[in-house]
């Protein structure tokens, strides 16, 4: 089973995802699509992706939900549902597993699959989509991954977006005498098997990608998605100094003390308002050849 993400952490990021997504990208991608496209949206999480990108779209479209955890999905219908009629969208419910939210140009039509994303492309309904999405997925997955994927794309000719790839570019502001141990470490779990067949690809997912997609006659795009966050968001620059230690700590044991103090010191500097994170991202999307 390949690993899934707590429900509270994808919505305090949400809104650093959405200022981060390259908007040039998204256009490409809307503008490649079918005048009511089909998206497949692979780790969907709380939807996120889907309350960013359908405006881009602009017009009546249709997506599936894929994730393994239900209650993460049970959550984004919620929380589709809540936005829209936030601003005054209403939302119906044609079926059991549909939902439908009328925006102004076009309604959006929204199911759900339960899914083990290490087992994709294989139980994926690639017959009936458009396009295949997703949002911080491949730098997770590995390179075994992204070729079965791109070869089940290819077959269809299906455009492939993937937003907010890591690229290895984290600084912490103020300096601390640890950010490279600390840096050092966390490219370590990065890299382990996070359940998708092999080493997780990390940083290196934008050019396995870009690889494994233009030979089978891609374009390729790539734009840079860089998470900036300010000292005024003292929750997520903490929950970002957790992740980073915490993870760093399981691969330098013999650094604990130093990473220990790393954590302690970026814990307090979040507190207090004092402590700003830039982490680098990479959005990549593959447009098939022309028929």
């Amino acid at each position: 089973m390949a690993e899934s993400f707590d429900g509270d952490w994808l919505d305090l990021r949400e809104p650093y995802d959405a200022a981060a997504r390259n908007p040039e990208l998204a256009a490409m991608l809307a503008a490649s699509l079918p005048a009511r496209p089909r998206l497949l949206d692979l780790g969907a999480g709380t939807g996120s992706l889907l309350r960013w990108l359908g405006h881009f779209i602009g017009r009546a479209q249709s997506w599936t939900l894929v994730d393994s955890d239900a209650e993460l999905i049970s959550r984004a219908f919620d929380t589709i549902a809540e936005r829209a009629e936030a601003v005054d969208w209403p939302v119906t419910q044609p079926g059991r597993s549909a939902m439908l939210v009328h925006a102004p140009h076009g309604a959006w039509r929204i199911e759900a699959i339960l899914a083990d994303l290490a087992a994709a492309p294989a139980n994926l309904p690639l017959e009936r989509v458009d396009a295949v999405v997703s949002t911080a997925l491949c730098d997770l997955v590995s390179s075994g991954w992204v070729e079965a994927m791109a070869a089940a794309c290819a077959a269809r000719r299906l455009p492939f977006y993937a937003a907010l790839n890591v690229t290895g570019r984290e600084r912490f502001t103020p300096p601390h005498p640890a950010d490279a141990l600390v840096a050092r470490g966390f490219r370590r779990d990065q890299a382990r098997d996070k359940g998708f067949g092999g080493a997780s690809l990390g940083p290196q997912a934008p050019a396995v990608m870009a690889e494994a997609f233009a030979a089978h006659g891609y374009t390729i795009h790539r734009a840079p998605s860089d998470w900036v966050v300010d000292r005024r968001a003292r929750a997520f620059t903490r929950a970002i100094a957790d992740g980073h230690g915490m993870a760093a700590i399981g691969w330098e044991r013999r650094g604990a003390e130093a990473i220990l103090d790393w954590l302690e010191t970026r814990r307090d500097q979040a507190d207090a308002g004092q402590l700003a994170v830039r982490i680098g991202h990479q959005d990549f999307l593959a447009l098939p050849p022309a028929r």
